[in-house]
């Protein structure tokens, strides 16, 4: 019987060894290889050269920017989105999971595919929004080519898609929800507003945490449809940090400036999601 025992104690980490080597060499390895890169100059030596030479970099500074005004326009969005579809198909009424895989289905096209095509959509000359802005009477607008709208595309583009990714994990959060928290809210004569924010944004607490951290992280390294659509442009404003990264790396064969640019765009996300970490604890232990 011991020896039973001993070999069922280590099936567990037996059955997960794989995963965690195939972490350990395309997730860990890499972020250390980067981290080590940044600071060595000539293949050996240490030094600080290489961060010099990005701080005096115009493009460096741009591509933050943009980064943050990315982010601190979309992660409100797809989470206040992602929140009302899943409000939406979270009630109880017949074929409500015809909605559900409808609002689902974004998702399943991948992030390249969904941007061609918006990217056909949104085209100034012959695309459809824009033929359909002319049928109004309106004047054509350049979403993509123009530096007022390029960003704001980009987050359209990003959050028709990720909104539907978000909205399933609020909604196994608002299944997890005991009926009977409601029917007593119902009996005490609770409406639909007071409900919603004193009982079921509350007790999404864990989820709210999940899906703000997964969702900064997500939209941080996020550049596909910048590449695809815009190209970084127009006169770099949706020249992300990422997509500077990536062209250093396989553009211009910098690969200490990429090694650079991808540690401090980690360092940027672990301190935002520690922030938000944070927040939302001490906000839960405040209450």
């Amino acid at each position: 019987m011991g020896g039973i025992y001993i070999k069922n104690k280590w099936l567990p980490y037996l059955l997960i060894l794989p995963t965690i080597v195939m972490i350990c060499i395309f997730k860990i390895y890499p972020i250390i290889d980067s981290v080590i890169q940044g600071f060595v100059s000539n293949g050996s030596s240490f030094t600080l050269d290489n961060y010099k030479h990005l701080f005096a970099d115009k493009a460096f500074w741009n591509s933050l920017k943009v980064t943050l005004k990315f982010n601190i326009i979309i992660i409100p969005i797809q989470i206040i989105v992602s929140f009302i579809m899943a409000l939406f198909v979270n009630v109880k009424v017949r074929g409500i999971e015809i909605f559900r895989t409808i609002f689902y289905l974004p998702f399943c096209i991948s992030l390249t595919i969904s941007t061609v095509i918006w990217q056909m959509m949104l085209n100034v000359n012959n695309g459809v929004v824009n033929s359909m802005l002319g049928v109004l009477g309106l004047r054509p607008v350049g979403f993509l080519i123009d530096k007022k709208w390029a960003l704001l595309s980009i987050v359209l583009i990003s959050s028709w898609r990720g909104c539907a990714y978000w909205m399933m994990f609020i909604l196994a959060g608002l299944k997890g929800i005991d009926s009977a928290v409601y029917e007593s809210a119902k009996i005490d004569g609770s409406g639909f507003f007071n409900t919603l924010f004193r009982i079921t944004i509350p007790l999404l607490k864990n989820t709210w945490l999940f899906v703000l951290v997964a969702n900064t992280t997500a939209n941080f390294l996020l550049f596909a449809p910048m590449q695809i659509a815009t190209d970084g442009g127009p006169q770099g404003s949706t020249n992300v940090l990422m997509y500077e990264a990536y062209k250093s790396a396989f553009k211009y064969s910098n690969r200490p400036r990429q090694a650079c640019l991808v540690t401090i765009l980690l360092v940027i996300v672990m301190l935002v999601c520690f922030v938000q970490n944070k927040f939302m604890t001490e906000k839960e232990a405040n209450k």
